[in-house]
């Protein structure tokens, strides 16, 4: 197992692909929790960045099971002095961080004129100025080493928002803008970071118990619904081979290459199909919501939809090797394909 502290000459090594150090932000439930038992399954030592204290514990002591280091650390990702703070800690405790994750959310279900200016700052804050905050601190360790992987743990809703989500679109609308930023900075200077969003599907997790939900019904993920464990696989392979973004699964493929070409229809169909393809049939349960404070007890990695969920995904796995070039190159010679066809087909009625 690594030394916590190294030399400066120690820091200029490669690192190899088991034994890194991992930060994940939010990692204390849902996907997040999913990918730090992924990286910890992996041989890598993980420090967990939530706002609940015995939450993160329950997450540690879960982690050191598998004979890795592991770090909980009580960070609200609203507050870049903790954000950074946290960096630090990590740094002086387990060692050089390799790879940093940003995922914490928190969202609010609901029209927009039915939100308050305090909702919807606390969505943007934690949804995109964490993410700012979380990669501010990782280039400050990682620039001076000139190495790490930096992911954004983004959304199909990045490209495609939806109704009465205003706010969390927005705001990995904003990441979405502000990595594709960074990134040409980076390049600009000659830093050999690789920064890199993921953009998941609907996911198994306890979001939809425990956001702010103002709508008369319970909440639940659009099917198909993917398993944490589908997102967390797909962020390990990320960290070992990094992909400038990904399109996880055929729904987000759908969705972000659908708006692309026919936004107008998009429009339409969500607004015809958009509020009810969010809710279940039962009614709302009013549950304590972790907009402004941690919900209490262990939340766990998935959500209660594991009947409805799919642990296995085929498109996902190859749209994680390909990338979003990638699958745009694959659809677009698919679609031309298509188009050449089509013509090919007229001519010969024509010639008849």
């Amino acid at each position: 197992m690594r030394a916590a502290t190294t030399s400066s000459d120690q820091r200029l090594q490669p690192r190899v692909a088991m034994n890194r150090v991992i930060v994940i932000t939010g990692g204390s439930a849902g996907v997040g929790r999913a990918t730090a038992r992924r990286f910890a399954a992996a041989g890598d030592h993980v420090a967990v960045l939530a706002r609940d204290p015995g939450r993160l514990a329950a997450t540690v002591a879960e982690l050191e099971l598998r004979d890795v280091k592991a770090l909980g650390i009580p960070t609200d990702v609203a507050d870049a002095a903790q954000v950074e703070a946290a960096a630090a800690r990590v740094e002086l405790e387990l060692g050089p961080i390799d790879v940093w994750i940003n995922c914490a959310m928190t969202t609010v279900v609901a029209p927009l004129d039915q939100m308050s200016a305090a909702e919807y700052q606390r969505v943007t804050d934690v949804c995109y100025h964490g993410f700012v905050w979380g990669t501010q601190a990782a280039l400050r360790v990682m620039k001076p080493r000139r190495r790490g992987t930096i992911i954004q743990v983004g959304s199909a809703l990045a490209i495609r928002s939806i109704p009465l989500q205003s706010a969390y679109c927005g705001a990995k609308h904003a990441i979405h803008g502000f990595t594709d930023s960074l990134r040409s900075e980076l390049l600009h200077d000659g830093i050999p970071i690789e920064l890199c969003m993921v953009q998941l599907p609907a996911v198994n997790t306890p979001q939809f118990d425990w956001c702010v939900n103002k709508t008369d019904r319970a909440l639940g993920p659009v099917p198909p619904i993917f398993q944490p464990e589908i997102v967390a696989n797909a962020l390990y392979e990320v960290s070992l081979h990094p992909r400038r973004e990904v399109y996880l699964g055929w729904p987000s493929i759908k969705g972000i290459l659908g708006d692309k070409l026919t936004p107008g229809v998009a429009d339409r169909y969500l607004a015809t199909h958009g509020y009810s393809g969010q809710m279940t049939d039962a009614p709302n349960p009013h549950n304590p919501a972790n907009l402004f404070e941690p919900v209490p007890g262990d939340q766990e990695a998935h959500g209660r939809f594991d009947d409805k969920a799919r642990s296995h995904d085929l498109v996902a796995r190859a749209a994680t090797v390909l990338g979003a070039a990638g699958v745009q190159a694959i659809v677009g010679l698919v679609g031309a394909a298509a188009v050449a066809g089509l013509t090919l087909g007229i001519a010969k009625l024509v010639r008849r």
